[in-house]
């Protein structure tokens, strides 16, 4: 009887050996590598990514949105990226992923992003066909999309932002021209925004022509709180 016991016991131990050796490595808590793209700026290689990824975890599981958000510091944009760490009027950490747009509405489909606000919760989603852009570019619609807090608009917010995305854009090129892939759509609207930007002599001269005779904004009201100055 204790033979065939210790016999049953060691049958069972080879078992559970064989399993441990034959287990994936995930098993074992192994993290994948990060993989980074060949458009990312020298300085977002993947030691420094995973350094910065503690920071905006509660934003995005994306490290294209951590990187673009850590090239906004010493920026215009920065009081954007602070507003997407919590510094809003939800005073909550923005969402920001990629999303069909057209989910949200059919209309909406051919949109490069859309701030939203859903149960006292802000959100930024970028149109997935930007998921191979610069996180250069990114960033500029960052800075745009950051400054829509609240469920109002107007022609003076939109005014602002896209000067905002076009002064951010200029000052990106300027730290990391690398970022200027003439190829990609989103460099070519930043790139659209930027010669505007410029023509009106850094200011949102053109800019706000531009934006008032956008179909997309037909119908907004003039101002919107915190946007009273045209």
């Amino acid at each position: 009887m204790v033979k065939k016991d210790l016999t049953n016991i060691t049958r069972i131990m080879l078992i559970a050996f064989s399993m441990a050796i034959t287990l994936p490595a995930f098993s074992f808590g192994k993290k994948d590598p990060i993989v980074i793209p060949e458009n990312y700026p020298e300085k977002y290689n993947a030691e420094y990514v995973e350094r910065i990824k503690p920071l905006y975890k509660d934003i995005s599981e994306d490290h294209i949105f951590h990187v673009a958000l850590d090239m906004l510091k010493d920026t215009n944009g920065e009081f954007s990226r602070r507003a997407i760490l919590g510094n809003n009027l939800s005073q909550k950490p923005v969402r920001v992923m990629f999303k069909d747009l057209s989910t949200i509405r059919s209309d909406y489909g051919d949109f490069d992003a859309l701030g939203w606000k859903k149960g006292g919760r802000l959100y930024i989603f970028i149109n997935p066909k930007h998921k191979d852009a610069p996180p250069g570019a990114i960033a500029a619609l960052l800075s745009h999309e950051a400054l829509h807090q609240d469920e109002y608009n107007s022609i003076a917010e939109e005014t602002y932002a896209w000067t905002m995305e076009a002064s951010v854009w200029c000052e990106i090129l300027e730290k990391y021209p690398e970022s200027e892939e003439n190829l990609h759509p989103l460099v070519t609207r930043e790139n659209t925004l930027k010669k505007l930007f410029e023509k009106g002599n850094y200011s949102d001269k053109y800019i706000k022509k531009t934006v008032r005779s956008n179909e997309g904004y037909k119908g907004l009201p003039a101002t919107s709180p915190g946007f009273e100055d045209l």
